[in-house]
This record gives structure tokens, sequence and C-alpha cells, in this order.
């Protein structure tokens, strides 16, 4: 089993500033919401960041993060993995994508830090992918 992390881009705390603004400003008053505006926060980044990851697990691809039940790809139904700047939602906390295309019309948005050793791992089970990348 190999666990791949997520690519994290800098721009994603971006629409935080706005709450952490308000709750510096709470707490520079002595309110207390402020603390908990915080610390809700700095939760919420932690999870995300820790929970968002690629696991290759014997021929399955489990996408794991915060938002998504365990997605589990058979790697033998992967078509083509190619690189994408995709806006959609997605398990990814990067906008250096790459799409992989299974079974006939499904697809997942993901930004694995280990881009080209997580393709390799995956052309290793199934070296009939299409790679564009």
């Amino acid at each position: 089993m190999k666990v791949y992390k997520s690519k994290i881009d800098w721009w994603l705390g971006l629409p935080l500033l706005y709450p952490i603004f308000l709750s510096v400003s709470s707490m520079i008053e002595g309110k207390w919401m402020g603390y908990i505006g915080i610390s809700v926060i700095i939760l919420l980044i932690f999870f995300i960041s820790k929970t968002t990851r690629y696991i290759i697990n014997e021929n399955q691809l489990i996408v794991k993060s915060m938002f998504i039940v365990n997605e589990r790809i058979e790697i033998n139904k992967i078509r083509k993995i190619e690189k994408t700047n995709s806006i959609l939602s997605s398990p990814a906390l990067s906008l250096d994508r790459i799409a992989v295309q299974y079974n006939k019309f499904d697809e997942v948005y993901i930004s694995p830090k280990e881009k080209q050793l997580f393709v390799e791992e995956l052309l290793k089970i199934n070296p009939e992918i299409e790679v564009r990348i």
C-alpha cells in the first residue's frame, strides 16, 4: 500500500482571510467568539490537509478526503490520466491536477504531491493507461 499526499496551493487559504480577520478583530475587542472562530478555522485547515490523500492498494486507487467517503477505483478500469487545471470541485487541494478517467464516463480530479511517482505506480499495475501529463 502506497499513500500519496495532496499538493496544497497557498491560495487555498484566501477564502479564509475574511473569517480570520473577523476572528482576530473580535479577539482584539475582547470577545470570546473570536477565539472560537480562529479555533474552527485552524481545525478546518488541519483536517482538510491531513485527510486528503490518495492510496494505491493492490488493484485499487482509494481517494480519501474530508468531504468524500473513500472513493474506490479499480486501477484496471482506469483508461486515461491527463493534466488539468479544472476548478471543478474535487478532492484536490491544488489546481495542479490530474484527471483520472475510468470506467466509461467516470472521472475524478486529484492533485498528488509526487505526481510522477504516482502515475508510475499506476502504470506498474495497468500499463494500458494512456498518460498525457
